[in-house]
């Protein structure tokens, strides 16, 4: 297989501070006038993992990775998951990738999409990147990651412009001890290097999305289906019962027999934030959304407000 060299540009990966596999990273290099090239790596399984192999048919078996508080129970065998399919740092390793040509105000001016060679440079923390963006670590990867941190905003709010809903909900972290007894709870921290890597994986998993829709509607996929991450607007029932249970509350949720926008939950969202029962409504708004599923037709993203979008991003799915 024909692999663009990508191992010459600048590439990290940021991940939480335990995590034993990293399976995305991110490429910067600054071409000059304002203008960038990102490219989002994620790990190449399919290149281990081929169809009608025992690997394969055993991974069909177990569907998936289970995560839980101390521990993983892989789909795959380790030493694909935490060696050879891991982007780990110093390494040549095979990825498939969606690379930009960006400006700094987050525009696109060009996509390519492909299998790579990369050699990550540096494997982040969050809370490490977020101290290089900061000022408060120096190290070689500052300028790098202060103008991905900016076009990351750029895209953040072009997201939200575009009627994207901003649910911001905590999610906690166990503290364990030798013994695997948890003794300790608290909430995670969502920095600004959360947001960083996110927007880029969503940047790419849209435009990886839309290349594969407008293709087969070209007739340039005969015979060939994708997936894609679907989310239906809102059940009509579900709204109106919600507006009813916010009234009660003293809130109004503006709706027309149940039929609501984006930015009419945003309105609400931001209503409700800093008052006693932020968390019960917003926990309440979730449950009337729509499931986002997985679908051979796109309907596109009511709650991420893009038409295209998939997962890309996740190898193994």
């Amino acid at each position: 297989i024909n692999r663009r060299d990508v191992r010459g540009t600048t590439t990290m990966t940021i991940d939480p501070f335990d995590a034993k596999d990293f399976d995305d990273a991110i490429s910067f290099k600054d071409l000059g006038g304002d203008k960038y090239e990102i490219g989002v790596h994620i790990a190449d399984v399919s290149h281990f993992v081929t169809p009608n192999t025992e690997l394969d048919r055993e991974s069909e078996k177990r569907g998936l990775s289970v995560y839980l508080v101390d521990r993983t129970i892989p789909m795959l065998p380790e030493i694909l998951s935490n060696d050879l399919c891991s982007l780990n740092p110093n390494e040549d390793k095979f990825t498939f990738s969606a690379i930009f040509t960006m400006t700094g105000d987050g525009k696109v001016l060009d996509e390519w999409f492909g299998r790579t060679v990369i050699h990550s440079d540096r494997r982040f923390t969050y809370e490490d990147a977020q101290e290089v963006i900061d000022g408060k670590q120096d190290g070689p990867y500052q300028l790098e990651l202060r103008k991905l941190n900016e076009i990351a905003k750029k895209l953040e709010k072009a997201k939200f412009g575009a009627g994207a809903i901003a649910f911001e909900t905590e999610e906690v972290k166990f503290v364990l001890d030798e013994k695997g007894k948890p003794i300790k709870v608290y909430k995670k921290s969502r920095l600004e290097t959360h947001k960083l890597v996110e927007e880029f994986m969503l940047l790419a998993n849209r435009a990886v999305a839309k290349f594969v829709f407008m293709s087969q509607n070209k007739g340039l996929l005969k015979g060939k289906q994708s997936v894609y991450r679907i989310h239906s607007k809102p059940d009509s029932d579900r709204i109106q019962n919600l507006a009813v249970f916010l009234k009660a509350l003293g809130f109004d949720l503006k709706n027309k027999d149940g039929v609501t926008t984006s930015r009419d939950i945003n309105n609400l969202l931001k209503e409700v934030e800093g008052t006693p029962n932020e968390e019960l409504i917003k926990t309440a708004t979730i449950r009337s959304m729509a499931k986002a599923v997985y679908s051979t037709k796109n309907i596109g993203h009511f709650g991420l407000a893009f038409t295209y979008y998939t997962h890309f991003t996740s190898p193994i799915r």
